[in-house]
């Protein structure tokens, strides 16, 4: 950073005097709290949180030095809840991201589901000959949980994900939500949230899953174990013609 875009040792000591001055509001919020989630201690935490991150950044810019602590984001921090106290309806929100890591495996999934649905019929170019047409074919025939279970069967990579339960009145009218899913959701509505990410470096290790019994339910006939499809990135890719139809 050059000299003329330094703040000032003025404007860095402000900054720490609007840090103490956040403290104090925010130790005063707590001693008047109403309840686990009073309004007032959150905005206090908000402001904190503000005036710490504004005094690090002056304290860095100008002296090349940073603060000893550091206050969670609030960016991703749920606001106190303000749904109803018993809810007579919920709606669980969830977000899986993929990385397409193996199409080979990815196609031959969907060929093998496609070729069984498609028994009988003229062959011909079916959905499961594309990236984008073999992902329709998956999804269409296997739940999501049962995708995130056996996505490795799938060329799939696991990304980041999430998963909210938000709370409502009254259930939704049939159809109302369906065109924007996640458009409505209300953070102050949410009773629980979980999500899972590789910046949170918190992964299982192998090991720790030793002696734990997965059980998975695979349908033999839709399967295609991974031992047959181990060669396929090094193998030339059909001609269309010659694949099934699709469903």
């Amino acid at each position: 950073m050059s000299d003329a875009a330094q703040p000032t040792a003025a404007e860095v000591r402000a900054a720490a005097e609007a840090v103490k001055t956040a403290l104090d509001r925010h130790l005063a919020a707590v001693e008047r709290r109403s309840g686990e989630d009073d309004p007032a201690v959150y905005e206090a935490f908000n402001e904190l949180a503000a005036a710490a991150e504004e005094y690090d950044e002056l304290l860095y810019d100008r002296y090349d030095e940073v603060t000893p602590f550091e206050i969670p984001g609030t960016e991703d921090a749920l606001p106190p809840y303000q749904g109803p106290a018993e809810a007579n309806a919920l709606s669980v929100l969830i977000r899986r991201d993929y990385a397409v890591v193996e199409p080979q495996r990815l196609l031959a999934q969907a060929q093998r589901v496609a070729a069984l649905d498609a028994e009988g019929e003229p062959e011909g170019t079916g959905p499961g000959d594309t990236v984008h047409g073999a992902l329709g074919v998956l999804f269409g025939e296997f739940e999501p949980d049962e995708i995130a279970s056996r996505h490795k069967e799938f060329g799939l990579e696991e990304g980041d994900s999430t998963l909210w339960v938000t709370a409502a009145d009254a259930p939704a009218e049939p159809g109302e939500w369906l065109d924007a899913p996640f458009d409505q959701a209300d953070p102050h509505r949410v009773v629980c949230r979980f999500d899972v990410s590789a910046v949170f470096d918190d992964e299982l290790d192998d090991d720790a899953l030793d002696g734990v019994d997965v059980d998975v339910d695979i349908d033999p006939d839709l399967a295609v174990p991974l031992d047959e499809v181990e060669d396929l990135d090094d193998a030339d890719e059909p001609d269309v013609a010659d694949r099934g139809a699709g469903r």
